[in-house]
């Protein structure tokens, strides 16, 4: 392992272990756009990040550091969750989860595991139910994120196990079965996307990708990234942001060979969670559109991210990103990291903070 990548996983352990998990953030703090409010959801939620929604209402949340997975229930529906349980512990790097047919999927860095009947069994966790174990064990970019896509197969990330390197079967996106057969590469040249979502329009995938470090604070661009079809290959290692030769791996390469994305974020942001709102809550301009939880950047001199952002399309192309909530970042301090977003039945919005072990709500009210 080089030196920069030690000193990069040893700032992720840092900024993990540091977390406040406090019950009060100060949401005061934050911007939103005028008629938006953001309450807390849930307090006291270590290390939250990817969310799920069971069929009963069961907000399930997983971690990456503190390698737990959370479920939340707001039994009285006022907006905020009641009652906590641990449905797991100890597990490696559990960041990817996903839910069907009443069953909670896991993915833990080089496997994947399925606890059914979870929403009944809340009490009591069921034994887990070993899906793969085919998957690589590198823990550099090794936390996995998971979807079920519209074609019914899991979808599952394999970042890159470096900055920048070359190596086969990694920097790609996968699918399999539920069962955990059939398993085939979907895209190649991602260097890492801990975030996608299925357009409900056209039912075809976006994601975000993280950008390789080490060639300033301004390059290269991260990504928003868009697949209609299997088979693309968006450029990592050899190119990025669509017209940016790697200085190591891009000699003799063509950035037009390859998918550019579609839509270039702030560099270094490091956009995690994507969500189309499908919602009827928010004003008319935000329907069908994506927001991004965009983490923040770790190494550039002055920082970067630590807000939600939206992306706005027209005709299935992008052609705006802007801020959307922010204020997690003052004068070069941190009090909070967006980390995944998720869309409730009421139209409200979701946004896990892993650095402040808490989740909040976003909801509009044209009376404010």
């Amino acid at each position: 392992m080089s030196g920069k990548m030690l000193l990069h996983l040893l700032l992720i352990l840092s900024v993990s272990l540091s977390q406040s998990c406090t019950a009060s953030p100060p949401l005061e703090r934050i911007r939103l756009p005028p008629g938006f409010v953001i309450d807390v959801f849930a307090g006291h939620v270590p290390n939250a990040r990817v969310m799920v929604r069971g069929d009963r209402g069961t907000i399930f949340a997983s971690t990456r550091s503190a390698g737990s997975i959370y479920a939340l229930r707001d039994a009285d529906g006022d907006g905020r969750a009641e009652k906590r349980w641990t449905i797991a512990r100890n597990l490696d790097m559990p960041n990817g989860i996903a839910f069907r047919d009443g069953a909670l999927y896991v993915a833990a860095v080089d496997r994947i595991w399925r606890y059914d009947d979870i929403e009944n069994r809340l009490d009591d966790p069921p034994k887990p139910v070993l899906i793969t174990g085919a998957l690589p064990k590198d823990s550099a970019h090794g936390w996995r994120y998971i979807a079920f896509g519209p074609d019914g197969k899991l979808y599952v990330a394999v970042g890159a196990p470096c900055n920048i390197c070359d190596r086969p079967g990694y920097a790609e996106l996968r699918r399999l079965n539920p069962d955990g057969s059939g398993m085939e590469t979907f895209a190649q040249g991602i260097r890492n996307t801990v975030g996608f979502a299925w357009n409900p329009a056209d039912r075809t995938l976006w994601f975000t990708e993280n950008g390789r470090d080490w060639l300033g604070d301004e390059l290269p661009p991260d990504e928003l990234d868009h697949a209609p079809r299997a088979g693309l290959h968006f450029g990592y290692p050899y190119c990025h942001a669509g017209d940016l030769p790697d200085p190591e791996f891009g000699k003799g390469k063509h950035c037009a060979d390859y998918a550019p994305p579609a839509q270039k974020l702030g560099p270094h942001v490091a956009p995690l969670g994507l969500a189309f709102y499908a919602g009827t809550q928010f004003p008319e301009r935000y329907r069908g559109q994506i927001f991004i939880a965009e983490h923040g950047s770790w190494n550039r001199s002055q920082k970067i991210g630590y807000r939600v952002t939206l992306v706005t399309l027209r005709d299935g192309r992008a052609v705006g990103y802007e801020p959307f909530a922010e204020g997690w970042l003052h004068d070069e301090q941190t009090w909070g990291r967006p980390a995944y977003l998720l869309v409730m039945p009421d139209g409200s919005l979701l946004v896990s903070d892993d650095y402040a072990g808490a989740i909040y709500r976003i909801r509009y009210d044209s009376k404010t």
